[in-house]
């Protein structure tokens, strides 16, 4: 038992040279960084929740938010190489489910939606990045490798390789698998699912117009039948239809802003062209 803990002390001070340019030597890793305290005292009162020592489990969890500024349920299950990243005011519940080499920012919240006993907590499956003052809500599975954007407010599931922006969160699925062992810190890159649709929304708008402006410089003369049906077909493509995408006005690295954004399936959900996401 004694040595395990040790190895995983070992692995999560690892994860924080791996996660956080700021990490100088180990001394000060193990005196100033909050989020490992939280977790190895929550590895502890894990501990005393599975050998049937709940009111102490409690306790001592409570002793490690007082210290630490986050709180994290005795019952939650947690993986290896998990990372805290700041700490201060995260949340996590107790029928959580955290999964390997994943990373929290500060103000995060992994609660429950039902006053049910069982499941009620989110899963975080490995590799998973969640930005600082996120809230992931209810009984829900985050996919491996997914990147919840700060801010974000996530109440359904998440595909694996996604990124997730927005209140409700928007669900914006890779189009190239990113590596498992590489966590997603990239946290200045994100998509604008509300733009691109205000875009597509502008651009419909401007061919409608331009296909009335057509019919008035272009009067239809009575009987003449087939012009009347050519019009309608071509309205009845532009209401039906999805015109393209508009070009970013800043798209980054002089390419258009098509190839980077986002785009919205048939089911309903979005695409990530740009594999940076």
């Amino acid at each position: 038992m004694i040595t395990k803990f040790f190895a995983m002390v070992k692995d999560d001070i690892r994860s924080v040279y791996e996660r956080d340019p700021a990490a100088r030597s180990t001394l000060e890793i193990l005196l100033t960084y909050a989020g490992l305290h939280a977790i190895w005292g929550h590895r502890i009162a894990h501990w005393m929740w599975k050998h049937n020592f709940k009111l102490l489990g409690r306790w001592f969890a409570q002793i490690m938010r007082f210290l630490t500024g986050i709180e994290i349920h005795p019952g939650a299950t947690i993986g290896r190489r998990f990372f805290i990243d700041h700490g201060m005011g995260v949340v996590i519940g107790e029928t959580a489910e955290v999964g390997e080499n994943v990373t929290l920012y500060h103000g995060v919240t992994l609660g429950g939606t039902s006053m049910e006993k069982g499941k009620r907590h989110p899963t975080l499956e490995n590799s998973v990045v969640v930005g600082a003052g996120a809230k992931i809500l209810g009984a829900i599975t985050i996919g491996e490798c997914s990147r919840i954007g700060a801010n974000a407010v996530v109440v359904k599931n998440v595909p694996p390789n996604s990124v997730v922006v927005g209140v409700p969160g928007q669900v914006v699925v890779r189009e190239k698998v990113r590596d498992n062992n590489s966590p997603d810190l990239n946290h200045n890159v994100m998509p604008d699912t509300i733009g691109t649709m205000v875009q597509m929304l502008v651009q419909r708008v401007e061919d409608l117009e331009a296909q009335l402006n057509r019919i008035d410089e272009h009067p239809i003369l009575i009987g003449s039948s087939d012009r009347i049906e050519k019009l309608e077909a071509g309205l009845e493509v532009l209401l039906t239809g999805h015109a393209p995408l508009v070009s970013a006005p800043h798209a980054p690295n002089g390419h258009h802003g098509h190839d980077a954004m986002p785009h919205k399936t048939a089911e309903g959900s979005w695409r990530g062209e740009d594999f940076q996401i």
